[in-house]
């Protein structure tokens, strides 16, 4: 798993190509998730004009004052819809929280789909009359690309390329805007507190709108730490510990972190916006037989989506 870089893929070569390009892509991107765990994605399918959208209101809720923020951070969700304010939030095994605030937007299940009773409603702040707008078309929009790719995965692992379709119709995703808020006084942060802290990501596959600054670093196997830099075009995407699990580690969850800038830019925000591709909660995440051999023995017991999801938050610090 050692690598310098990240590769870049087309998702237009994939959704719009010709045979040959397609499954060159398949190739580039199953290798890339093989090996790395990541990969950089252009025409990814997201109108520029709604993520520029998205990133205005977002800020502009963030903006506002914490205690207004604090109406939209309601005990009993484990975080999952509205507000998680400063520092809530910590990476698996540590005590100390992140350097981060964020919003959370859940699945709009349309029609009579059952699933709905699993999922709270949505919360969106009256003070930005955008946010709900601009956050749903971008939830949206992801949750259509991710989809995508998840069909050149499936047909990278020998799986019928809808394997994924159903599995993810109505899944448990959440769209995350956080803001990595600014440190007036760095000797005030509490020791060992870092943006986001050295962590893997619980669900399928992660789709991460370009940030406003410098931080993220993948973990190699070398034990060092390379950086992620897409293009303002392009979007960061890597797997999930769930598509590691079903892959029986064939496909990399690979460690990644967001770090502090440094001293003389701490008092700058950097804001970003992962969009977290999760499947239905009944998704079992049982090792694929074609990924078990007598070389890659069944590495995890088996277990649901919705399973893993519950002991992650309580690992994370979201679910008491």
């Amino acid at each position: 798993m050692s690598f310098q870089s990240i590769p870049s893929v087309d998702l237009h070569d994939y959704t719009q190509g010709n045979a040959g390009q397609k499954a060159a892509f398949v190739q580039k991107l199953g290798d890339s998730f093989s090996r790395i765990g990541f990969a950089i994605v252009s025409n990814h399918g997201v109108a520029p004009e709604v993520i520029e959208g998205a990133y205005a209101a977002f800020q502009s809720f963030f903006a506002l004052p914490d205690a207004v923020k604090a109406k939209y951070e309601i005990d009993g969700l484990a975080g999952q819809r509205g507000y998680t304010s400063k520092g809530k939030e910590h990476a698996k095994g540590r005590n100390v929280g992140d350097l981060k605030e964020f919003y959370h937007i859940g699945q709009i299940v349309e029609g009579d789909d059952p699933i709905r009773a699993e999922y709270p409603e949505n919360i969106f702040p009256e003070e930005v009359p955008d946010f709900e707008q601009y956050g749903v078309q971008l939830y949206q929009s992801l949750q259509a690309s991710g989809r995508q790719l998840l069909r050149a995965i499936a047909e990278y692992l020998g799986l019928p390329v809808d394997y994924f379709d159903a599995k993810i119709h109505h899944g448990n995703s959440i769209l995350r805007p956080i803001h990595y808020f600014p440190i007036e006084n760095p000797d005030a942060v509490p020791e060992g507190a870092v943006r986001a802290a050295e962590h893997e990501d619980i669900n399928l596959i992660t789709l991460l709108i370009g940030a406003s600054a410098d931080g993220l670093q993948v973990l190699n196997a070398e034990g060092q730490w390379i950086d992620a830099k897409p293009a303002p075009h392009q979007i960061v995407i890597n797997v999930g510990d769930m598509l590691q699990r079903l892959t029986n580690n064939r496909l990399k969850s690979t460690t990644h972190r967001v770090v502090n800038p440094p001293r003389e830019k701490m008092a700058e925000p950097r804001y970003s916006v992962p969009f977290f591709l999760h499947p239905r909660s009944e998704m079992s995440l049982a090792c694929l037989d074609s990924c078990v051999d007598a070389a890659h023995p069944k590495a995890y017991p088996d277990i649901t989506a919705g399973g893993y999801l519950e002991e992650r938050l309580r690992e994370i610090g979201l679910r008491k």
